[in-house]
């Protein structure tokens, strides 16, 4: 007996390993294809001039709260599908995915019809003026077909990561954004219509990429005897999970636009410093999305299938791997942020600021790396209403943290760092303390289909 249970317990790390590497390595291309849009069409309308770039990035700014606010949508749907699915029932599972989809088409003509008659006072009342705001209006407005799009995308993701599928997500994104950038190229300059060409074409790619998922929710529906039709209770259900991430996410919103009113005050040198260890930070938090990814997937199968046993080992597994990713890359952080300012920028303040924030960020990528997995493993478990309450709990130990940098009257390097100290440790240890300590308990653990 002895002899037969060790090859089990040698095996189950590396049965865990491919388990997470099969969903986490193609969710981390699919999720850097969103980045790659914004890239794409800032290039593209960057070569038209100053006021339609200022506009674009100004109507993206409202573009991104929107879709930002709505995730939940691809949040709520994976562990729904993936309990179900673990639980052996893939109609309920497809049954859970159809509401998903028409609660995100609901939602987004909702979003899309008021956004469109609400973009001209929206940027006004963000204080654009002349050119500026009115190609932020035109962006804004041929966006919102793309934004209906968009959340359907979000809910189609999220019933192919339940049914543990991450790689045809990663093939619609790469597909989506070579689509993307050959539409703006052709509308932008080929029929010359400017900004609104841009945010036409991006609207076109992101409804290609939504009409593969509802090909494939379809498909799936037809061949196991799902009706198409919705089900209203599975939606009100769908919506009672989404309110509480919706509110974690917000609290998560505000508490970066926080940090950036309090670094706004701290004068320019520190602003663009600041933009720069963010945009740093938020590549490096794509990894450890993926992993999470991974997280809300398996945990949901495992919970479903009344697994808690290897619900754990899985838990566990990705925590090590969430720290050592955050162990290297901190490392690595830490050593290349002297130079690392020479990419972005040949201002000498700059990048002489820049390095001390990145050197706290550095130091705080362990506790990230941990945060983020912990955070996949919860959402995977449906925890969102704990998820939301501790959100809340963590911003008011957050917000006492930035009121005392900003009195301090610390500018320069010691404002920054103090500032990233506050973000990348403190805000991030409070969300660890939080998540950890229900993690330890099985309180978060409910066996079985929903």
């Amino acid at each position: 007996m002895p002899n037969q249970s060790a090859p089990a317990a040698v095996q189950r790390p590396a049965s865990h390993a491919r388990e997470i590497l099969r969903l986490a390595v193609p969710a981390f291309g699919a999720l850097i294809a969103e980045p790659l849009f914004l890239l794409a069409d800032s290039a593209i309308v960057g070569h038209l001039g100053v006021a339609q770039l200022a506009g674009v990035g100004l109507a993206s700014a409202v573009l991104h709260t929107a879709v930002g606010l709505m995730v939940f949508l691809a949040y709520s749907t994976t562990p729904a599908v993936a309990r179900a699915m673990g639980h052996g029932q893939l109609g309920k599972a497809l049954a859970a995915g159809r509401d998903g989809v028409w609660l995100a088409l609901l939602l987004g003509v909702v979003l899309a019809v008021a956004g469109f008659w609400a973009a001209e006072p929206l940027v006004a009342a963000m204080g654009a003026e002349g050119e500026v705001r009115s190609f932020a209006v035109d962006y804004l407005r041929w966006s919102m077909p793309g934004l209906v799009a968009m959340l359907l995308i979000f809910a189609g993701t999220g019933v192919l990561r339940g049914l543990q599928d991450t790689r045809t997500p990663l093939l619609v994104a790469t597909a989506g954004f070579a689509l993307n950038i050959v539409l703006n190229l052709w509308l932008v300059y080929g029929l010359d219509w400017s900004v609104a060409g841009s945010a036409a074409g991006t609207s076109v790619a992101q409804w290609a990429m939504a009409a593969v998922y509802l090909v494939m929710v379809q498909r799936n529906a037809a061949r196991h005897g799902i009706s198409l039709w919705p089900d209203w209770s599975g939606i009100r259900a769908m919506t009672r999970v989404g309110s509480w991430l919706m509110l974690r996410t917000l609290s998560l919103r505000i508490a970066i636009l926080a940090t950036v009113f309090v670094v706004t005050g701290q004068g320019a040198v520190n602003l663009a410093a600041h933009q720069l260890a963010m945009t740093i930070f938020s590549f490096l938090a794509f990894a450890l999305d993926a992993l999470a990814i991974a997280a809300q997937a398996l945990i949901g199968k495992e919970l479903g299938a009344s697994n808690a046993v290897r619900a754990r080992h899985l838990t566990r597994t990705m925590i090590r791997w969430g720290i050592g990713f955050g162990v290297v890359t901190g490392a690595l952080l830490a050593v290349a942020a002297p130079w690392a300012g020479a990419l972005f920028t040949s201002d000498a303040g700059v990048q002489s600021v820049l390095t001390y924030a990145l050197w706290i960020l550095a130091a705080g990528q362990p506790l990230a790396g941990y945060v983020f997995v912990l955070d996949g493993v919860l959402i995977g478990a449906g925890d969102a209403k704990y998820l939301a309450l501790a959100g809340v709990v963590n911003l008011a130990v957050y917000v006492p943290m930035l009121v005392a940098v900003a009195v301090s009257g610390m500018s320069a390097a010691a404002g920054l760092v103090w500032l990233w100290a506050a973000f990348a440790l403190g805000y991030m240890a409070a969300r660890a303390l939080t998540l950890g300590l229900r993690a330890r308990s099985d309180r978060w653990m409910v066996l079985g289909s929903p």
